[in-house]
This record gives structure tokens, C-alpha cells and sequence, in this order.
């Protein structure tokens, strides 16, 4: 069974940083890829960064060349490093992932972990 945990979130004042992790459990990063989603308040989640199982990433526009995705098998974590955080980056954060065949759209997920920017 495919188990996330995110932790790293809290206050951090704009312009700051944090770097969020995901721990996993059951997963191989070879299988399917794994995602950060974050949900403002009252709207759906949204798609944050991508990294594919083969290594490709993506970003959403609004935190291209600040924030940067990556994971550590050997740790069994996937990270969310964010710079220069801006008040508009305050969300609940999640990880995510899914199982192979791998679905467009991720089946498991962590319980998120929240980021508070103030200016």
C-alpha cells in the first residue's frame, strides 16, 4: 500500500523560502511519476510541479524559476524546494502519486501540509 506524508510547511515571510518533503511508502519513483498539488481556500487543487518517472519535470507558470521539484530514492522523499515565496503561494500543499498503469490523474495522496506567507 502507497503511503505519503508531507511535512516541512508553516509561516515564512514573502521572499522567503521552504522546502517541502513528501516521505513515501510502497512507492518506486520508476513507476509512476508524482506531483504537488496545493488548494487555496474554497477552490479545486491545482497542479503545482510534475516529475515524471523517467525524470522530466514541469512547473505551473506562477512558480516556474522559483520553485524546483525533485526526489531522493534512496530516502524514499520527494521535495518541493520554493523561493522567493510570495503572499499568493499561502495554500494547503499535497503530494501525489498513483499506481501503474499511472492515470492522468493522481489517485493517492498525502493529508497536505500548509503554507502561510506574509508580507
Amino acid at each position: 500500500q502507497v503511503q505519503l506524508v508531507e511535512s516541512g510547511g508553516g509561516p515564512v515571510q514573502a521572499g522567503g523560502s521552504l522546502k517541502l518533503s513528501c516521505k513515501t511508502s510502497g512507492h518506486r519513483f520508476s513507476s509512476c511519476g508524482m506531483a504537488w498539488f496545493r488548494q487555496f481556500p474554497g477552490q479545486e487543487r491545482e497542479l503545482v510541479s510534475h516529475i515524471s518517472a523517467d525524470g522530466p519535470t514541469r512547473y505551473s507558470d506562477s512558480v516556474k524559476s522559483r520553485f524546483t521539484i525533485s526526489h531522493d530514492d534512496d530516502q524514499k522523499t520527494l521535495y518541493l524546494e520554493m523561493n522567493n515565496l510570495k503572499t499568493e503561494d499561502t495554500a494547503e500543499y499535497y503530494c501525489a502519486t498513483d499506481r501503474p498503469p499511472c492515470a492522468d490523474i493522481p489517485t493517492i495522496w498525502g493529508r497536505g501540509t500548509r503554507v502561510s506567507v506574509s508580507s
